[in-house]
Protein backbone atom coordinates (compact mmCIF):
# COMPACT_ATOMS: atom_id res chain seq x y z
CA UNK A 1 0.00 0.00 0.00
CA UNK A 2 1.64 3.29 -1.08
CA UNK A 3 0.78 7.00 -0.82
CA UNK A 4 -0.62 6.80 -4.39
CA UNK A 5 -3.86 5.43 -3.09
CA UNK A 6 -4.81 7.09 -0.88
CA UNK A 7 -7.37 10.20 -0.93
CA UNK A 8 -6.97 13.43 -0.11
CA UNK A 9 -8.94 15.13 2.19
CA UNK A 10 -11.44 18.14 1.70
CA UNK A 11 -9.35 20.96 0.14
CA UNK A 12 -11.38 23.45 2.48
CA UNK A 13 -9.63 21.72 5.63
CA UNK A 14 -6.10 23.77 4.42
CA UNK A 15 -8.18 26.64 4.18
CA UNK A 16 -9.91 26.11 8.00
CA UNK A 17 -6.17 25.07 8.76
CA UNK A 18 -5.11 28.31 8.02
CA UNK A 19 -7.51 30.47 9.92
CA UNK A 20 -6.97 28.12 12.82
CA UNK A 21 -2.79 29.07 12.48
CA UNK A 22 -3.60 32.67 11.89
CA UNK A 23 -5.85 32.50 15.33
CA UNK A 24 -2.41 30.97 16.80
CA UNK A 25 -0.45 33.66 14.81
CA UNK A 26 -2.26 36.42 16.43
CA UNK A 27 -2.17 35.59 19.67
CA UNK A 28 1.64 35.42 19.56
CA UNK A 29 2.11 38.43 17.71
CA UNK A 30 0.02 40.17 20.48
CA UNK A 31 2.39 38.65 23.29
CA UNK A 32 5.06 39.72 20.97
CA UNK A 33 3.81 43.08 20.72
CA UNK A 34 3.56 43.45 24.78
CA UNK A 35 6.79 42.01 25.09
CA UNK A 36 8.05 44.79 22.58
CA UNK A 37 6.56 47.41 24.93
CA UNK A 38 8.06 46.06 27.82
CA UNK A 39 12.03 45.78 26.68
CA UNK A 40 13.23 49.20 25.53
CA UNK A 41 15.68 49.81 23.03
CA UNK A 42 15.39 46.36 21.46
CA UNK A 43 12.72 47.36 19.06
CA UNK A 44 12.06 43.94 16.89
CA UNK A 45 14.16 42.13 18.50
CA UNK A 46 11.17 39.97 19.63
CA UNK A 47 8.66 41.39 17.24
CA UNK A 48 10.69 40.29 13.98
CA UNK A 49 11.42 36.36 14.89
CA UNK A 50 7.98 35.68 16.10
CA UNK A 51 6.43 37.64 12.52
CA UNK A 52 8.65 35.10 10.81
CA UNK A 53 7.31 32.24 12.87
CA UNK A 54 3.94 33.71 12.46
CA UNK A 55 4.43 33.90 8.54
CA UNK A 56 5.97 30.42 8.35
CA UNK A 57 2.37 29.06 10.20
CA UNK A 58 -0.07 30.83 7.87
CA UNK A 59 2.13 29.88 4.54
CA UNK A 60 3.71 27.11 5.33
CA UNK A 61 2.64 24.98 7.92
CA UNK A 62 -1.38 24.22 6.84
CA UNK A 63 -0.30 23.11 3.42
CA UNK A 64 2.24 20.61 4.88
CA UNK A 65 -0.14 19.03 7.49
CA UNK A 66 -2.56 18.83 4.66
CA UNK A 67 -0.41 16.61 2.07
CA UNK A 68 0.49 14.90 5.21
CA UNK A 69 -3.06 13.28 5.52
CA UNK A 70 -5.04 10.84 3.59
CA UNK A 71 -7.05 7.77 3.61
CA UNK A 72 -8.69 4.98 1.94
CA UNK A 73 -11.46 2.54 1.94
CA UNK A 74 -10.46 -0.79 0.31
CA UNK A 75 -12.36 -3.63 1.15
CA UNK A 76 -13.82 -4.12 4.47
CA UNK A 77 -10.67 -2.23 5.95
CA UNK A 78 -10.52 2.05 6.69
CA UNK A 79 -6.56 3.29 6.32
CA UNK A 80 -5.56 6.27 7.37
CA UNK A 81 -2.56 8.26 6.70
CA UNK A 82 -0.90 11.06 9.08
CA UNK A 83 1.97 13.02 10.42
CA UNK A 84 5.02 15.33 9.40
CA UNK A 85 7.47 14.31 11.09
CA UNK A 86 6.36 11.20 12.90
CA UNK A 87 4.19 9.34 10.33
CA UNK A 88 1.03 6.92 11.16
CA UNK A 89 -0.40 4.78 9.43
CA UNK A 90 -3.47 3.20 10.70
CA UNK A 91 -5.68 0.24 9.22
CA UNK A 92 -9.21 -0.61 11.13
CA UNK A 93 -10.41 -3.72 9.57
CA UNK A 94 -14.14 -3.32 9.82
CA UNK A 95 -14.67 -6.27 11.90
CA UNK A 96 -12.97 -4.92 14.83
CA UNK A 97 -15.72 -1.55 14.97
CA UNK A 98 -17.26 -0.76 17.89
CA UNK A 99 -18.70 2.40 17.11
CA UNK A 100 -18.76 5.85 14.99
CA UNK A 101 -18.81 9.70 15.25
CA UNK A 102 -18.91 12.26 12.60
CA UNK A 103 -18.06 15.32 14.64
CA UNK A 104 -17.90 19.27 13.33
CA UNK A 105 -16.67 21.95 15.97
CA UNK A 106 -17.58 25.62 14.92
CA UNK A 107 -14.84 26.05 12.33
CA UNK A 108 -15.81 22.58 10.64
CA UNK A 109 -19.17 23.38 10.10
CA UNK A 110 -18.02 27.28 9.13
CA UNK A 111 -15.89 25.31 6.15
CA UNK A 112 -18.41 22.42 6.03
CA UNK A 113 -15.69 19.94 7.28
CA UNK A 114 -16.44 17.19 9.45
CA UNK A 115 -14.44 14.55 11.68
CA UNK A 116 -14.99 11.03 11.62
CA UNK A 117 -13.65 9.24 14.73
CA UNK A 118 -13.86 5.00 14.35
CA UNK A 119 -13.81 3.53 17.59
CA UNK A 120 -12.51 -0.40 17.93
CA UNK A 121 -12.70 -3.19 19.83
CA UNK A 122 -9.77 -3.19 22.34
CA UNK A 123 -7.58 -0.43 24.61
CA UNK A 124 -4.64 0.61 23.01
CA UNK A 125 -5.34 2.98 20.33
CA UNK A 126 -8.93 2.04 20.32
CA UNK A 127 -9.49 5.06 17.91
CA UNK A 128 -8.87 6.60 14.74
CA UNK A 129 -9.74 9.68 13.80
CA UNK A 130 -10.29 11.37 9.90
CA UNK A 131 -10.72 15.18 10.07
CA UNK A 132 -10.95 17.58 7.25
CA UNK A 133 -13.65 15.13 5.39
CA UNK A 134 -16.97 17.35 3.64
CA UNK A 135 -19.49 16.72 5.87
CA UNK A 136 -21.20 14.47 3.64
CA UNK A 137 -18.56 12.31 2.31
CA UNK A 138 -18.29 11.65 6.39
CA UNK A 139 -21.54 10.93 6.50
CA UNK A 140 -21.14 8.45 3.72
CA UNK A 141 -18.40 6.63 4.81
CA UNK A 142 -19.94 5.87 8.19
CA UNK A 143 -22.96 4.91 6.07
CA UNK A 144 -20.18 2.27 3.99
CA UNK A 145 -18.75 1.16 7.50
CA UNK A 146 -22.23 0.53 8.67
CA UNK A 147 -23.69 -1.35 5.75
CA UNK A 148 -20.45 -3.33 5.56
CA UNK A 149 -20.61 -4.55 9.60
CA UNK A 150 -24.53 -5.14 8.88
CA UNK A 151 -23.56 -7.82 6.14
CA UNK A 152 -20.91 -9.52 8.48
CA UNK A 153 -23.10 -9.99 11.08
CA UNK A 154 -26.12 -11.58 9.25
Amino acid sequence: MDAENLTPLDPAYASMLRVKFGIVAAVLLAGASIAEIAIPGYTGAVWLPVGLFALWLLIRMPMRRYAARGYSLEGERLRVVRGILFRSDSVVPFGRVQHIDVDQGPLERAFGLATLTVHTAGTHNASVSLPGLAQADAAAIREDIRAAIRRDTQ
